[in-house]
């Protein structure tokens, strides 16, 4: 397949080809585009042919399940019943922006979509080039993250051109993700509102707007034989070539343990690569130290880490030793993806 590849300015949209990718998607081709979390690869939501063939583009489970995206809050209504109260609160609060809501879903939408579920996931993007293609083709869109199942979602143009060229019809590029992380996945069905899957709205700024609000076990689970709720639950994500290792303990005795660890590795040949802070990267001994923000903006830290793991797989390093990071507000969703893609190999010091 031939994949037609269009970069477009965020600030000053070319319609052209927005109508280009809303025909594509209303042909049941599938459109891979920017949105504020991660890049999303597009199809038409009630077209089985097209959601196989994110299946298929992927190499995803088709056991988990996909979020639709809309473009204006009354859509919800096509597709989803018994809308609580507490979720027509977070809608009017969040949307457009980087939250997921998990509705029980009316008969249009397909089992295909929710992994066999009577649940469905619907979020509107804040994205101006996603919101601009969804409004553009008058469809709901399944847009699971942009990559290859498993590997490191994409937060570039440039990774999407690398993981799915030659699978989708058509790719924009719109520079990189603000967010970096995908969205908050909130389960509104009961009277209590349950997290499914952290993200960059965090549990304190949910619990502002309806009160208690409680996490879902399977967060923290990495359980083969789990029903996924939401996408990401279940099986191994986000994760790189090379083996993952997390180091949590004392700073102090974590760099001088990664610094031991990285001499012996290196003189047996190996490669290896350092995740460090602002704040500490002057003090690894190595040749592969990436920075992945400042220990005080959680949300740079959370932007680049998909950006820096797939840095490593491009240096094509044997092993990646990170540094844990702050467990609050953002940073707990950062600390999910970091010990999903590491499969939760984690070393205490």
């Amino acid at each position: 397949m031939e994949t037609i590849i269009r970069r477009v300015d965020n600030k000053d949209i070319e319609h052209n080809i927005i109508e280009e990718a809303a025909h594509i998607l209303q042909q049941g081709g599938l459109v891979a585009f920017p949105t504020e979390t991660v890049y999303g690869i597009g199809a038409h939501a009630l077209d089985a042919q097209a959601v196989s063939d994110i299946y298929k583009a992927k190499g995803r489970p088709s056991d988990n399940p996909l979020i639709v995206h809309v473009a204006h809050m009354e859509d919800v209504e096509k597709y989803a019943m018994h809308i609580q109260d507490k979720a027509r609160l977070l809608m009017e609060h969040f949307w457009p922006g980087p939250l997921t809501l998990v509705f029980n879903k009316k008969e249009i939408i397909p089992a295909y979509i929710t992994g066999g579920l009577s649940t469905v996931a619907i979020r509107i993007p804040s994205h101006p080039i996603a919101r601009s293609i969804i409004e553009a083709s008058g469809l709901p869109i399944a847009a699971p993250s942009a990559n290859i199942s498993g590997r490191p979602s994409p937060t570039m143009g440039q990774h999407v051109i690398h993981d799915l060229q030659g699978k989708v019809s058509m790719i924009i590029d719109g520079g990189s993700s603000e967010i970096g992380l995908e969205s908050t996945v909130v389960d509104v069905t009961e009277s209590t509102p349950t997290i499914l899957r952290p993200g960059g709205i965090t549990k304190k700024m949910l619990e502002k707007v309806v009160g208690a609000v409680v996490e879902d076990p399977a967060i923290k689970s990495m359980n083969e034989n789990m029903v996924p709720k939401a996408p990401g639950m279940k099986y191994r994500h986000y994760a790189p070539n090379a083996e993952l290792i997390v180091f949590k303990g004392n700073k102090d005795r974590v760099i001088d343990h990664i610094n031991k660890l990285v001499e012996q590795k290196e003189m047996e040949g190996s490669r290896i690569g350092i995740i460090a802070t602002k704040q500490t990267k002057d003090r690894y001994r190595g040749d592969h130290v990436l920075v992945i923000g400042d220990r005080h903006k959680p949300d740079d830290i959370a932007a680049n880490l998909f950006k820096v793991l797939r840095e490593f797989d491009e240096r094509q390093v044997s092993c990646i030793y990170s540094e844990a990071f702050s467990n609050q507000d953002i940073g707990y969703a950062t600390m999910n993806r970091l010990l999903k893609a590491a499969g939760n190999k984690v070393i205490r010091i």
